[in-house]
């Protein structure tokens, strides 16, 4: 979790770096849609194994959010292989073990990291999928290494500079629940014909 510092909505440039932004506020869908065409372009490029990493904890409401969407996706029987559920997280204590189990199992793989940030109030509610690796812990002053050739993070609560792990803990349930659906609905379309068909 990290705070949110991208703010612009779309950026594409000739060198194929990416940033996307949903605002749930907002009525423009299409970025969900781009979002998952975007995702089908990477796994093309790439050639090989794509995992889906999905960080945070079950033991904090706004830290949740990673393991909501991967559970989410392990629920609707996401082909492809997810590490991080509600059930089996995937947190600060366990994260290089579960690294060294990609590692292990697939020959480098394409890692899609997945994990809650913190931002300002008017942010709340916003998706960003962006290119390069994800930074775990950062907002509560507990930065990890960066993991994942591309990221999606989802702002969940507000960023109080002076107690963050305050703002993680206080976080509402139905807010993390509904950016997880989102976001699972993103990567579910990305494996449906009609996006493989577009991108």
């Amino acid at each position: 979790m990290f705070p949110f510092i991208q703010r612009r909505k779309t950026i594409q440039t000739a060198e194929s770096r990416f940033s996307y932004r949903y605002a749930s506020r907002s009525p423009e869908t299409d970025v969900l849609r781009d979002m998952a065409s975007e995702l089908v372009r990477l796994q093309r490029s790439h050639g090989g194994d794509t995992v889906f990493l999905c960080i945070g904890s079950d033991r904090s409401t706004g830290d949740s959010y990673g393991p909501f969407v991967g559970k989410m996706l392990k629920e609707q029987q996401f082909p492809l292989p997810v590490f991080g559920t509600i059930e089996e997280p995937v947190h600060a204590l366990n994260l290089k073990k579960v690294l060294g189990e990609i590692d292990g199992q697939y020959t480098d793989p394409l890692i899609v990291s997945i994990d809650a940030c913190l931002g300002d109030a008017h942010q709340i509610g916003s998706i960003i999928f962006n290119e390069g690796p994800l930074i775990p812990g950062y907002a509560i002053q507990n930065p990890l290494p960066g993991v994942g050739a591309c990221h999606f993070k989802a702002v969940v609560n507000h960023l109080d500079p002076h107690f963050p792990a305050d703002s993680l803990n206080n976080t509402r349930l139905d807010t993390v629940l509904r950016l997880a659906e989102i976001t699972s609905g993103i990567i579910m379309d990305s494996v449906r014909p009609a996006i493989l068909e577009e991108a």
